[in-house]
């Protein structure tokens, strides 16, 4: 095979993998929607949502919370704005699972702006999910970047409408 259609055949390939978005519904369901998460700190928060994804993931609690731990121990995952996304790649996941909570109340996250966190999405990939890991946290980062859905969040505490607000595609947010 000649190099230019080695080249045109690369080219090809990429415009399709790049073409697959990744959308909000692929990581969440209605059920991996929790308003009012009632913690007081990071931990606790942590912990909560390892004990919930575990639910969903059958990996077990203590080794997503030790993930999670390992990933914050690099720098925070409190990203501003009130929001924070903890993420980790796990051993024995099929696939991305993503859990989203809103808390009772504010709480320290050592977020980079260091005001307190009301919104946590949290992301867990497979080991081995390398671009499909970082295309999670672009999309969801893009998501909870736009003010006017954090706002509409932040005034719901109907889980189905959390939901709805979640995996509604912005067409600026689209990517």
């Amino acid at each position: 095979m000649g190099v230019l259609k080695r080249m045109n055949i690369t080219v090809a390939f990429e415009r399709v993998a790049e073409s697959k978005t990744m959308e909000i519904s692929d990581l969440i369901t209605p059920k991996s929607i929790f308003e009012k998460l009632p913690v007081t700190s990071k931990k606790q928060a942590l912990q909560e949502l390892a004990k919930r994804a575990a639910d969903f993931s059958e990996i077990s609690e203590r080794v997503i919370f030790d993930a999670l731990i390992e990933r914050e121990r690099l720098g925070t995952t409190g990203v501003g704005n009130g929001i924070a996304i903890p993420h980790g790649k796990l051993a024995g996941l099929d696939r991305l699972y993503g859990l989203f909570a809103r808390l009772e109340k504010p709480i320290d996250f050592d977020s980079i702006d260091e005001q307190p966190v009301d919104m946590i999405f949290l992301l867990l990939a497979p080991e081995c999910a390398g671009a499909d890991h970082l295309k999670a946290l672009a999309r969801v980062s893009r998501l909870l970047r736009d003010r006017t859905i954090c706002e509409k969040l932040r005034g719901s505490d109907d889980p189905a409408a959390l939901y709805a607000l979640l995996i509604e595609t912005p067409a600026d947010a689209a990517a």
